[in-house]
């Protein structure tokens, strides 16, 4: 069996996540992608993903892999990304294919990850934002926000930022970047990379820290909510159109091992 990865993009938008949940008729990334690889490949594929994202939230780096009987020399002569094409949305786009030594897994070989969150800060909408960015009338007081995420920095316990009715082994995780930063006028943008994040565990950050600065309370209630690790003491999850999962990273001994195709 060979082991193919690959660099994905996607408009969230239209699906109920990466993996298939109880969303009505929307289907999942996951679906489209591994259906549209099985017509290509003409055989039954099981697809990874480097995590799981919710409904409605978009990827600009996300790193999957699957394994096939397909003969190397084969694969070698196509270009991947293109015969997969047709069958995919305009939506999802395949950028980049590598050939992955057998121990490359996208989920667990994964090191750290990278999220980016936008939110259009502007008295009124904006039609072409709106797949793409939270929307917030009143001025937002950035300062206030890039304090607040002085307290995320460092190996702690997040649980207060677990959603509720996800089970996983631990709540403690490394955070080595919170940024708060203007992209562009009306256009604010929060980028935060860690070892891994928690089911909604971004966006649950984001919105606490929305919240504490629209009720004027002090940065330094972020650590406090932490150290309590209650869900009831952070606020609501920010709306999912603002994030999109921007890279994942993987150790340089391993990258070097993958093959560009």
């Amino acid at each position: 069996m060979q082991r193919i990865r690959f660099l994905v993009s996607y408009d969230g938008t239209d699906f109920c996540g990466w993996q298939k949940q109880n969303h009505g008729t929307k289907k999942s990334v996951q679906h489209i992608i591994q259906d549209a690889l099985e017509r290509v490949f003409q055989e039954k594929i099981t697809l990874f993903a480097s995590g799981r994202t919710d409904a409605g939230v978009h990827a600009i780096g996300q790193v999957c892999h699957f394994d096939t009987s397909r003969q190397i020399e084969r694969i070698e002569k196509w270009d991947l990304a293109w015969a997969v094409k047709p069958y995919l949305p305009k939506s999802i786009s395949i950028k980049k294919v590598w050939l992955a030594p057998s121990d490359f897994h996208s989920t667990l070989s994964a090191s750290r990850k990278t999220y980016r969150y936008l939110v259009y800060n502007n008295p009124r909408s904006g039609a072409f934002m709106t797949r793409y960015a939270d929307w917030v009338r009143r001025p937002i007081d950035i300062n206030h926000l890039q304090e607040s995420s002085k307290f995320l920095i460092g190996k702690q316990d997040f649980k207060s930022f677990q959603s509720v009715g996800t089970i996983v082994p631990h709540t403690v995780r490394s955070i080595y970047e919170a940024r708060w930063e203007w992209r562009r006028r009306n256009l604010l943008q929060f980028t935060i990379t860690g070892s891994g994040f928690m089911k909604q565990m971004v966006r649950n950050i984001v919105g606490t820290q929305m919240m504490l600065e629209k009720k004027g309370l002090a940065p330094e209630e972020l650590k406090s909510i932490i150290l309590a690790k209650n869900r009831t003491k952070a606020g609501p999850a920010a709306a999912p159109e603002g994030l999109f999962l921007l890279r994942v990273y993987y150790p340089r001994d391993l990258d070097n091992r993958c093959r560009e195709i």
